[in-house]
């Protein structure tokens, strides 16, 4: 195996009070922001309500867009900007406004209500002609556009050509221009599109400077339901955890690994509410997947403390750990580190879909590889060190057969029979 570190010599446990000050200072710091924002921000996917996507030609002036649909009824409206990698100034929008009643017609009604908001801020300036842009416009509606218009003079010999045609424009529309034409002149560039079919989509389509890329609704009912079935899913596993190690190593061990991994779930969400990321599906699939990653670091290191520990009875305790986790520390630092950098890549090239899971990822990773032996490698040690202490005191554990007696070696406190 490939070593970066040649027989390290490092007293982890003697710097086992900086570790749990660090978790501390990111415990506190996470959960104040958590308490001052009233709780974690959640998705359309656990608070129910209406979530709409939306791209514009250009930047959107946000106060106007708020201004818009407070009068269409929705002051209460969320609006996020959408920003990738490509830039900061981004043309998309997530408008999400929650529902209070029970029932899809709710959720409708706010959909509609978002889109005449829209429609009345951004609308085009030609209003008698569809909006090229709009969802409405759909390959069926443009194949049955051009062979009414027949631009290209094929009448009967049509055949599918007009079909396949649509296709490709939408995909222009969708894919190179992300959704918002906004010049006709730019389909120039799709095979098939001539100058008659350019101008009769000029003559009878307008340009709106938005499009609505999608739109979801999810009733309160159904989010409750479904924050719940995360909150067990993740209790579940923890359990699950707790009982394979204890049958594997030691219930302590058991009780450490879980507390290590509880301790990183944490820390996650303090980094979410910090950031201002959203819990969704998505990051509790994420959150999981550090569950398992953060534990199966933990074993590592476990396995290792107890294969130690019988090859190095003499020894102390936590020097024992010590020796177990330097041995491990080229291992540790190789997989994680390559598995950090991959989720790195995931987090700033994958897009605001995968923003938030790629994010409980690039946290989880490192705060969970420092848990392994930064928090449940010390609480092991602390363990057995309390329950020394307490053998110890009954005079039952392993030392207790070097202790004095409560009176000897004591001299001059007990005076002479006789004398007082």
């Amino acid at each position: 195996m490939i070593e970066l570190f040649k027989e390290p010599n490092i007293d982890w446990m003697g710097k086992a009070k900086y570790f749990y000050a660090l978790s501390g200072i990111l415990l506190i710091a996470g959960w104040t922001s958590i308490f001052m924002h009233g709780g974690l921000r959640y998705s359309i996917d656990f608070k129910g309500g209406t979530n709409v996507d939306v791209r514009f030609a250009q930047a959107p002036n946000i106060d106007k867009l708020r201004s818009g649909l407070t009068a269409q009824g929705l002051p209460n409206a969320e609006i996020q900007s959408v920003s990738d990698v490509a830039g900061p100034n981004s043309n998309e929008v997530l408008i999400f406004v929650e529902q209070k009643n029970q029932g899809d017609e709710a959720g409708d009604a706010s959909k509609v209500q978002v889109i005449d908001a829209l429609n009345k801020i951004y609308g085009s300036a030609d209003s008698s002609k569809p909006d090229f842009n709009a969802t409405t416009t759909t390959p069926a509606t443009l194949n049955v556009f051009l062979t009414k218009n027949d631009p290209l003079l094929l009448s009967a010999n049509a055949g599918d050509r007009y079909q396949q045609l649509a296709r490709r424009i939408l995909a222009y529309r969708d894919t190179t221009s992300q959704g918002v034409l906004t010049n006709f002149d730019d389909l120039s560039k799709v095979d098939g599109v001539t100058p008659p079919v350019l101008s009769s989509l000029k003559n009878n389509y307008a340009l709106g400077s938005f499009a609505i890329r999608g739109a979801e609704v999810v009733g309160p009912k159904v989010g409750g339901e479904l924050r719940r079935q995360a909150i067990y899913v993740t209790l579940y596993a923890l359990g699950g955890m707790l009982v394979y190690i204890a049958f594997r190593f030691q219930v302590v061990y058991g009780a450490a690994a879980v507390l290590a991994v509880f301790h990183d779930v944490l820390i996650t969400l303090g980094f979410f509410s910090l950031l201002h990321f959203e819990i969704s599906l998505t990051v509790i699939a994420a959150l999981l997947t550090l569950v398992g990653y953060s534990m199966n670091d933990t074993i590592v290191i476990f396995d290792r403390i107890r294969e130690n520990n019988r090859l190095l009875r003499r020894e102390p305790f936590p020097d024992v750990v010590n020796k177990s986790i330097n041995q491990t520390l080229s291992r540790t630092i190789l997989t994680s580190g390559l598995t950090f950098l991959t989720v790195l890549v995931l987090f700033l090239m994958g897009g605001q879909v995968l923003r938030a899971f790629s994010f409980a990822l690039v946290v989880g990773i490192v705060v969970g590889t420092y848990s392994s032996f930064g928090i449940a490698a010390p609480l092991v040690v602390a363990w057995n060190r309390w329950r020394g202490q307490q053998s110890v005191a009954v005079g039952t554990g392993p030392a207790a057969g070097n202790k004095t007696r409560g009176s000897e070696g004591v001299t001059g406190r007990l005076a002479p029979s006789g004398r007082r």
